[in-house]
């Protein structure tokens, strides 16, 4: 027995027996399609006049994209990445466990350590470093106020690349700090009761239970800082260190093609931002893993699943008869 449905309809309209009669027209986005074939028209003129204008002069920045000097100062680039990284977190971290410690004296000192990095230039903090001879002659360990058993002098102490390396890492502990303390302490606080009704050690609960979970909210932040530290080295170029963004104004400076070297530093502050973002995706999805039971796939998981689909669903050809 079927069911039949009658609708009320305006004057002049037939009425309709069954909502399966009903047409069925898709929605239309005039608008929508006019802006897209604006965008693609606009990145056709862009990409048009990347081949044709003869001022992104082409055969210098391809002569110049991979020669041992840029190659060099790419190294000297990911390694002031890297020191800065490491030292700068492993700072922050113990600053921000200041900032959560229960003393007010701890606590008056970690912010004041942020608020003050935070405020100051990188620039400013560089040539800061750079000069502190000039400031402090030697430096010792002794009693506080009293006689020095070890002193050396400052001259010796610190090169462009260690002052480089210090004033990037402790610009970025400031910024570091801020990110680990915002993912500590956003774990609910009930894990931490149920922990201690446990019994757990408290270094215990800090490295199995509040850090996975602080991860989640700090990963995503920290490859932010890590990739504006990347770019933020270019600025040691004050000091003259030879890394990238240096490197390409000496060239430019002496063959007077600006564009095309500036566009090989681009190339490879992009790539190498890339690989960093890769590597971002794969850790924030190896820390995911207690939040999701099935994480989605990977870029290289799909593309192997669509090409397994594609040769699943491709007929096989009829297999020839043997007679005997």
């Amino acid at each position: 027995m079927s069911t039949v449905i009658r609708t009320e309809s305006p004057a002049g309209i037939a009425p309709v027996e069954n909502l399966a009669d009903l047409p069925v027209v898709p929605a239309r986005h005039p608008w929508r399609w006019a802006a897209g074939a604006a965008a693609l028209v606009l990145v056709t003129q862009f990409l048009h006049g990347l081949a044709t204008n003869p001022g992104w002069d082409w055969p210098t920045f391809q002569a110049y994209l991979t020669t041992p000097v840029i190659l060099q100062a790419v190294g000297v680039t990911i390694q002031l990445t890297c020191y800065g990284t490491v030292l700068g977190f492993a700072t922050g971290a113990a600053v921000a466990a200041l900032r959560l410690s229960r003393s007010p004296i701890l606590q008056t000192i970690a912010w004041t350590y942020t608020w003050a990095f935070r405020s100051i230039p990188l620039i400013v903090q560089l040539v800061f470093w750079f000069n502190l001879s000039y400031l402090y002659k030697q430096l010792g360990v002794g009693v506080p106020f009293g006689p020095t058993f070890l002193s050396f002098d400052t001259n010796g102490l610190l090169g462009a690349t260690g002052a480089a390396v210090l004033g990037l890492a402790l610009h970025q502990a400031a910024y570091a700090a801020e990110i680990i303390r915002a993912g500590v302490i956003a774990v609910d606080g009930g894990q931490l009761e149920a922990a201690a009704a446990l019994g757990i050690p408290r270094l215990r609960q800090a490295r199995r239970i509040i850090l996975p979970q602080a991860m989640r909210a700090i990963l995503p932040n920290a490859a932010n800082e890590v990739v504006s530290l990347f770019k933020g080295t270019s600025i040691v170029y004050v000091m003259a260190i030879g890394e990238l963004f240096y490197q390409v104004q000496v060239i430019y400076g002496r063959t007077g093609r600006v564009v095309p070297l500036l566009m090989v530093a681009t190339v490879w502050y992009v790539v190498l931002t890339t690989l960093l973002s890769i590597a971002q995706y794969y850790v924030e999805r190896h820390f995911a893993r207690g939040s999701l039971r099935n994480p989605p796939p990977t870029p290289w998981q799909r593309i192997r699943g669509l090409l397994y689909t594609t040769l699943a669903d491709r007929p096989t050809p009829p297999t020839a008869r043997t007679t005997r």
